[in-house]
């Protein structure tokens, strides 16, 4: 017979300790009053002002920064498609051909039933437990709003079930974890920590995340004209970035 245990995972995809095992430590929230940097296309030195860094899984933390581990969980890095490829049924496909997201190249993953949701949790969890063992404090999961890019394939509440799981494996790992995007939906709900919002200023959403995350909101911005404006409404209480969309190490970098 099963034990209790065995069952809840079965049926949720949950990270359950068992009784009298040692719970993960409680995650540490990104600190305020400091600046962040979003170096995902390669790392380079941070400025003293800077307490904050998003670095992805590949890369290692900094030594001094609170750092943020960049796992694509609802679409694929470009360079792991071999991976993917290996488990195709996972991959959202239309007509036979995965379903693209051309701003970045990359495919995006189907998470339309329960099962698929909980067997991607499993892979994008064990990234997660790396990101733990290298030492960063935080993860951030690119990116909840995947589901507008499907051709309609993919939902919301899709969306909302599987990122449920993502943040349970993000807590298992003592991690904390950070909403991608989706302006407008409280991902608090599910357990999100904090949110990195990209282009905030841009599409006028920062407010939203504000009501959601008060100060724990991270901003990127990649135009200068939007990077001024949310300097200007929200500089002095959120620390936002203009970068390069490349986040290459030498490229496009200025702090409110």
């Amino acid at each position: 017979m099963r034990s209790w245990l065995a069952i809840l995972v079965l049926l949720t995809g949950a990270v359950v300790a068992p009784p009298g095992a040692s719970a993960a430590s409680e995650p540490t929230l990104p600190p305020t009053g400091t600046d962040v940097d979003y170096q995902l296309g390669g790392s380079g030195p941070l400025p003293a002002h800077v307490g904050i860094v998003v670095r992805d899984r590949g890369a290692r933390p900094s030594s001094r920064a609170y750092s943020v581990c960049y796992v694509n969980g609802f679409q694929t890095q470009p360079e792991e498609r071999s991976f993917w490829r290996r488990h195709l049924d996972l991959v959202l496909r239309h007509g036979g051909r995965p379903v693209v997201d051309e701003a970045w190249g990359e495919w995006l993953l189907d998470i339309r039933t329960a099962d698929k949701r909980r067997r991607l949790a499993r892979i994008v969890g064990r990234w997660v437990a790396g990101c733990a063992e290298d030492g960063y404090q935080a993860v951030e999961y690119d990116n909840l709003d995947s589901y507008t890019r499907s051709k309609g394939l993919l939902t919301g509440r899709q969306a909302s079930r599987y990122a449920s799981l993502l943040v349970g494996r993000a807590h298992a790992a003592g991690l904390a974890a950070a909403q991608k995007n989706r302006a407008g939906w409280d991902g608090t709900a599910v357990g999100y920590d904090f949110a990195i919002a990209e282009e905030c200023g841009r599409w006028r959403e920062c407010a939203s995340y504000v009501s959601d995350y008060g100060r724990q909101v991270l901003v990127v911005e990649y135009r200068r004209k939007d990077f001024r404006r949310t300097c200007r409404h929200h500089g002095a209480r959120l620390p936002v970035v203009l970068r390069d969309r490349a986040l290459t190490p030498h490229g496009v970098h200025a702090w409110c």
